[in-house]
């Protein structure tokens, strides 16, 4: 199962979906309020939560051989575990906000990422120099592409409920957490509360790599450790099938 970040679709997955397709079934989340095609609003981290748990139940036998989420999917992830309603076998937070900002701090933040991703559709050159300073090109491109459908207020929405929850427990028997160096700042303190609840997660941390970079520069990267986490060499019949 692959869970988007904040602002994008399941499109941003398409390049290590076919890396993948042919050894997995794969589940491709749409997040309410970053649908393409479809008017949605964000509901929240849980009903979003609820709702992939809900799909696993009822058409994976409760059971995930991985999942992956970048960003805010793995946001969602955690939740989806903290629930404790289907199994994960192996799971990949990629930085991953897990704790909550000040109350301050939220607000603003909030209507600095609605800029951010509102200037990928209608911005200036000026205005992108401004808010893009972290962002890729293909991020870029995937906020432009899912901004008609939710617009701001799924941003704002989105974003509030991230940074206003901790997560309080979670339950996995192969818990890995991701991050960047260009990141480090922001995720060294998810990585201090995963540690907390689960000692025995797993930490990387990827050289000269900004959020969400990883997957979007080398999904064959992803693609070879996922193989690694999931795959034995007696586990070779192919299985083929996308759902998104």
């Amino acid at each position: 199962m692959l869970l988007p970040g904040l602002g994008v679709s399941y499109k941003l997955f398409l390049p290590l979906i076919e890396l993948l397709k042919d050894r997995f079934h794969i589940v491709a989340v749409e997040v309410d309020g970053f649908i393409l095609g479809e008017f949605t609003a964000f509901t929240s981290i849980d009903d979003q939560a609820a709702q992939a748990n809900a799909y696993v139940r009822r058409h994976l036998n409760e059971h995930l051989d991985c999942a992956y989420g970048l960003s805010m999917g793995g946001k969602i992830l955690s939740r989806m575990m903290e629930r404790r309603e289907i199994v994960i076998d192996h799971a990949v937070l990629d930085a991953a906000p897990l704790l909550p900002l000040p109350k301050w701090l939220v607000g603003p933040l909030r209507h600095y990422q609605c800029a951010n991703v509102w200037t990928c559709y209608h911005g200036t050159a000026f205005w992108k120099w401004v808010f893009h300073s972290h962002y890729f090109d293909v991020l870029l491109d995937e906020c432009r592409k899912v901004w008609p459908y939710g617009k701001g207020q799924a941003v704002l929405d989105g974003y509030k409920d991230i940074y206003t929850h901790k997560l309080e427990s979670i339950d996995g028997p192969d818990i890995h957490f991701w991050h960047g160096t260009q990141e480090a700042f922001v995720a060294k303190p998810q990585v201090e509360h995963l540690k907390i609840l689960c000692p025995d997660a797993h930490v990387e941390v990827f050289q000269k790599m900004n959020h969400g970079q990883l997957l979007i520069d080398h999904p064959e990267e992803v693609a070879a450790r996922i193989l690694t986490f999931v795959c034995t060499e007696e586990d070779t019949e192919p299985k083929g099938n996308i759902v998104f």
